[in-house]
């Protein structure tokens, strides 16, 4: 009886520390569980994050991708459109030195232009001076054959005089040349230096000339 006691008490403890043991295991067992839930929740948030990362990137390199092959794809372009403005550029470059060189060919002609008025100003002035000296030369030189005359129809007058007196002649008489000859010096009857032709006319009357203005003032 008292084996079978012992053996009862010692299952009852077994079983005691059985059921203690399996206490515990189930207990480590719900935290290990609890553990792993976290850990996996754990695992879900990196993926999560993982995937949000990956796919950021993924959209930023696809991004910037798409820009570089625009900008690849521009390359072309902004090459054609350098070309075209060095193209203007040299064009222009021709054109302003077409120009330049139009302009002093212009300036050229307008100082040529410019040297020939007056060139022909001063060709001008010198005719007209010399046309002035030229006139004052004749006005000089007529002056000088108005004055001749004019001593010449004195001249005349006085031989007239002389004649008249000598001869016993009146007003009305008419001397010739001849007459008046021997009372001029030289014995040779004045002639116009401007090729008027005289008049001897009576005594009591002046001599005259043919010439205008070659007249002698009244006595």
């Amino acid at each position: 009886m008292k084996s079978q006691n012992l053996i009862a008490g010692i299952c009852l403890a077994l079983l005691i520390v059985s059921e203690i043991f399996l206490f515990y295991a189930n207990r480590q067992k719900s935290v290990a569980v609890a553990q792993l839930h976290q850990s996996e929740q754990q695992v879900a948030d990196l993926q999560s994050q993982l995937d949000q990362a990956t796919n950021s990137a993924t959209a930023n390199m696809i991004g910037e991708f798409s820009r570089l092959r625009a900008e690849n794809q521009d390359i072309p372009r902004l090459r054609n459109q350098i070309l075209q403005l060095q193209a203007e550029n040299t064009k222009l470059s021709r054109q302003l030195g077409a120009t330049s060189q139009a302009a002093q060919q212009q300036q050229q002609q307008l100082q040529e232009m410019e040297n020939a008025n007056q060139q022909a100003a001063a060709d001008q002035q010198a005719a007209a001076d010399d046309q002035q000296a030229q006139a004052q030369a004749i006005e000089r030189i007529a002056a000088q054959q108005r004055n001749q005359c004019i001593a010449n129809l004195r001249l005349i007058y006085a031989a007239k005089q002389v004649w008249a007196l000598e001869k016993n002649k009146t007003d009305a008489d008419t001397p010739t040349e001849q007459d008046l000859l021997p009372y001029i010096k030289g014995g040779v009857f004045p002639v116009c230096p401007s090729g008027g032709v005289y008049t001897i006319g009576t005594v009591g009357q002046m001599p005259a000339c043919s010439v205008p203005g070659h007249i002698l003032p009244p006595q």
